[in-house]
């Protein structure tokens, strides 16, 4: 649902995490194998959370590896406009023929460098880079802010999640685990936090759990202090 608009001091920003994994926190096996980990349920609860936000929030990683077209579809009563795009990279780099840019909407692509191309109809941003050269993701969303996006939902992998979880701007997670184990070789759905402290952890309180298939659905909003 596109209706970001270029005003400034658009208001509060609603941040949803979403996660899909294996019951031990993975997202895909060692050889890269995720399709699918979570069910059809699952996958149909996703496609409403896509129609009710105004932009997704993606990395380039998840966009060379899953080619994800992260539209809204098979959801009752929803006719577009599809939710918009913002997708991180650290060089800056995407392809032109990613399946996520035949929709008509907007897609930025968020970069520490300026990149050398960017594909025809994709608005490339400049930001500050974090201690590892990739977008600061508070400056990221300050730039999505000020073009009015309000409503953000986050699919992607473990380094962008992560960065988001760092930043304290997550203000709620929807987590969909399947009934299954991956193993201490799988992929884990987050990246290192480099935790000094156990109070420094960002800490979430579950609000709602429930099956969704053979899935279990969970809701956790950010404790504020």
């Amino acid at each position: 649902m596109s209706t970001g608009s270029e005003e400034a001091g658009a208001g509060p920003v609603e941040i949803v995490l979403k996660l899909a994994t294996s019951l031990d926190g993975a997202i895909a096996l060692a050889n890269g194998d995720s399709q699918w980990i979570t069910g059809e349920e699952s996958r149909r609860a996703v496609h409403r959370m896509r129609a009710e936000a105004q932009l997704i929030l993606t990395g380039a990683g998840t966009v060379r590896a899953d080619d994800p077209r992260l539209t809204a579809r098979d959801v009752d009563a929803f006719n577009g406009p599809q939710p918009d795009c913002a997708i991180l990279s650290s060089s800056g780099d995407l392809a032109s023929d990613a399946r996520l840019l035949e929709e008509r909407r907007r897609v930025m692509l968020f970069s520490a460098e300026s990149p050398t191309s960017v594909p025809e109809g994709v608005q490339s941003i400049t930001v500050e880079g974090d201690v590892n050269a990739r977008p600061r993701f508070e400056q990221v969303i300050e730039s999505l802010r000020e073009r009015g996006y309000t409503r953000i939902l986050i699919e992607a992998g473990a380094r962008v999640a992560t960065s988001a979880l760092a930043s304290g701007l997550v203000t709620r997670i929807e987590w969909f685990r399947a009934p299954i184990v991956l193993g201490g070789d799988a992929k884990p759905v987050f990246a290192d936090l480099r935790l000094e402290r156990l109070d420094a952890a960002p800490r979430f309180t579950r609000i709602d759990v429930r099956p969704c298939g053979a899935d279990t659905h969970e809701t956790y909003r950010r404790e504020t202090a």
